[in-house]
């Protein structure tokens, strides 16, 4: 499988799974753990979660679902931004290691920028990873002007930023795509499939039958297409794991490729960074 890799040499596949609104309905916890367990065994090694997700239920599905299995394993999570000061963010930080059941995590994240100074939060996740709670940190939901900030206030540690990012919601390309590649950055794609709407789109649907793919995969394909990119779809099903799986196995060619960007067109000027 393709894989990408941080500053620091780190790499991972480009396929990973998440874990958005999963531990919300305890009748289909079975099935949660079961299909994070089986990307697990399909290389899909990097797990992303936050303490948000179901006010840390998420974090403790994850936990039981890893389990034994924590060798190899790349485990990201997030902090809220009410947590972003050095003290709340130690604290933060140890209830997400409790729930997973883990001593480190790969890569602890700030969920989105709210009003704590981004220099005392570059300090607590530095002091984070001195004191071996976390390996490396990053945000997410951080646009261009965000990042310039972030830089300036000494943040030029941040290993990634995670975005919303797929065919549909190609306006990072413009600006903020090209500031954290040339500063040697990847990018944790999240919602790639757009929270499944993406499925609804006929013509995707045709361009991925031609393939003998279906529109899940293509769409995750196109992300996997791009250099830097790691997706991370949510599966609750086995079955739905190894259909993001098999995206990994497409290929584009420059014919699909053109074809895409004509039915998904990127926006003809910079907007700002979407979130859902």
């Amino acid at each position: 499988m393709k894989t990408i890799s941080f500053a620091d040499g780190t790499a991972v596949p480009a396929l990973g799974q998440g874990s958005w609104m999963m531990a919300e309905d305890p009748g289909r916890r079975d099935d949660e753990i079961a299909a994070l367990r089986a990307g697990i065994d399909a290389g899909l090694t990097v797990i992303d979660t936050a303490e948000m997700y179901g006010d840390g239920a998420a974090e403790t599905l994850v936990g039981e679902a890893i389990a034994g299995r924590r060798d190899g394993l790349f485990l990201v999570s997030k902090a809220l931004p009410r947590n972003a000061a050095p003290e709340r963010l130690a604290r933060a930080c140890e209830a997400s290691l409790t729930r997973l059941g883990v001593e480190r995590i790969d890569l602890y994240l700030l969920h989105w920028r709210g009003s704590v100074p981004l220099a005392e939060t570059v300090a607590g996740m530095e002091r984070l990873v001195a004191d071996g709670k976390i390996a490396r940190w990053g945000v997410s939901n951080f646009d261009r002007d965000d990042m310039e900030a972030l830089f300036a206030a000494g943040g030029t540690g941040c290993a990634t930023n995670q975005i919303l990012y797929n065919l549909t919601r190609r306006g990072p390309e413009l600006d903020l795509l090209p500031w954290l590649a040339g500063r040697g950055m990847p990018v944790m794609a999240y919602s790639p499939v757009e929270q499944g709407r993406l499925l609804a789109t006929p013509a995707l649907a045709r361009l991925a039958a031609a393939r003998g793919a279906t529109s899940a995969q293509l769409a995750l394909a196109w992300l996997l297409d791009r250099p830097g990119i790691l997706a991370i779809p949510k599966a609750g099903r086995v079955g739905h794991v190894q259909e993001n799986r098999g995206a990994a196995d497409l290929t584009l060619d420059a014919e699909l490729r053109t074809a895409l960007d004509r039915l998904f067109p990127r926006p003809p000027k910079p907007i700002p960074l979407e979130m859902l």
